[in-house]
């Protein structure tokens, strides 16, 4: 693992810098208590606990809350292989899929295993100057191990000019 990566995990596993970066970049993410529960070269793990702050009418996690947490462990990889790159490279996600299979009533659990894939779409978007795309899976899971939902977000890298 190259030192940039290292400095961004370390980064954001200290509690006070991670949360102040939530609160003042991330705010609903901050409030909702979408946390980092695990990160490393491969995957990344994040949670949405079933709260005051991230419930719907219907007794549980709101879709858009769960949609965040997915996207944060997509997006966390992400933002571990772009940190501090040299050429620097924007990400923006450009599209999202979900399947929602069960309701959502406790602390869920939203994996990304795609660390690798991810590292090779923005090494090939440094080496050809052009914009790159990746699709990436997260599987939200209940404190029970069952599943319940899936998300695919699109991702697009690109060197800033």
């Amino acid at each position: 693992m190259n030192s940039n990566k290292e400095q961004f995990i370390k980064l954001i596993r200290h509690p006070l810098k991670f949360n102040i970066f939530l609160f003042t970049k991330l705010p609903v993410a901050f409030f909702s208590g979408v946390r980092i529960k695990t990160i490393d070269e491969t995957k990344a793990i994040v949670t949405i606990p079933y709260k005051w702050f991230s419930q719907n009418p219907f007794k549980s996690t709101y879709f858009a809350c769960l949609a965040m947490a997915a996207e944060f462990s997509t997006g966390l990889l992400a933002m571990m292989n772009t940190h501090k790159s040299n050429p620097p490279v924007s990400m923006l996600v450009t599209g999202l899929e979900a399947t929602y299979f069960k309701k959502a009533t406790s602390i869920t659990y939203f994996t990304c295993q795609e660390g690798l894939a991810i590292q090779q779409t923005i090494a090939a978007a440094i080496t050809t100057g052009e914009g790159k795309m990746i699709k990436v899976k997260s599987t939200g899971k209940n404190d029970s191990g069952e599943l319940v939902a899936e998300f695919y977000l699109t991702w697009s890298f690109k060197v800033k000019k």
